[in-house]
């Protein structure tokens, strides 16, 4: 009884550590809570593992107790190259840490607009990374904010193939919209791009398109 008391009565963590997992000072988009970075910590067993995961705007945020922290990648996990590179993290209160990635591509701009039955999506590609090529590249559709290739109600495709100087001139991507948002005031648009060999993509915002 004794030490359940006290169990209930050890401190909770109260500091919020927070920042951007990005490149060159902008978030890289992503599928929500998938993508995951790991923060270490020394402990009575060496090291204890705390996951951080991920927002689709490539902010993150974990609750934690005041102390010395490793911010790192989660090997094989992220649109981006991973690296041994590891980020000294010191908690003293609401703390917040920006996390630099190395993309292999990043959407530097997207934007969308409703033309007739369609919406179209516009993207500006940067290659930061050349040690892998583009696949293809995507636009989502969906009621909610919530948006990417798992959580969506339309999608169109075109592969990398398809499209001319992908890095030197816009993308244009059309989906048309789906009967199932056809009546709604708006929906909600989101771009991403895959690159050959890597299982997550990068994205843009998601933004919100109106219909009427």
């Amino acid at each position: 009884m004794f030490a359940g008391c006290k169990y209930d009565n050890y401190a909770q963590p109260q500091s919020v550590l927070s920042g951007t997992v990005g490149y060159q000072g902008q978030g890289i988009g992503i599928r929500s809570t998938v993508v995951q970075l790991e923060l270490w910590q020394r402990g009575f067993q060496l090291f204890t593992k705390i996951p951080v995961n991920i927002q689709q705007d490539g902010t993150y945020k974990a609750l934690l107790f005041d102390g010395n922290y490793f911010l790192t990648y989660l090997k094989g996990v992220g649109p981006w190259v991973t690296k041994t590179d590891t980020v000294p993290v010191t908690v003293r209160g609401n703390t917040v840490v920006d996390f630099p990635v190395e993309p292999y591509y990043f959407i530097k701009s997207s934007s969308f607009v409703k033309s007739g039955t369609n919406i179209v999506g516009t993207m500006a590609l940067q290659q930061v990374n050349t040690t892998k090529t583009l696949q293809a590249v995507y636009i989502y559709l969906s009621n909610g904010t919530i948006l990417d290739g798992t959580l969506k109600v339309s999608s169109a495709t075109i592969a990398a193939a398809a499209i001319t100087n992908p890095t030197t001139a816009p993308i244009t991507i059309t989906v048309a919209i789906p009967t199932s948002l056809a009546s709604n005031d708006y929906l909600y648009a989101r771009v991403g791009v895959q690159t050959n060999g890597v299982t997550e993509l990068a994205y843009g915002l998601s933004q919100k398109v109106a219909l009427k």
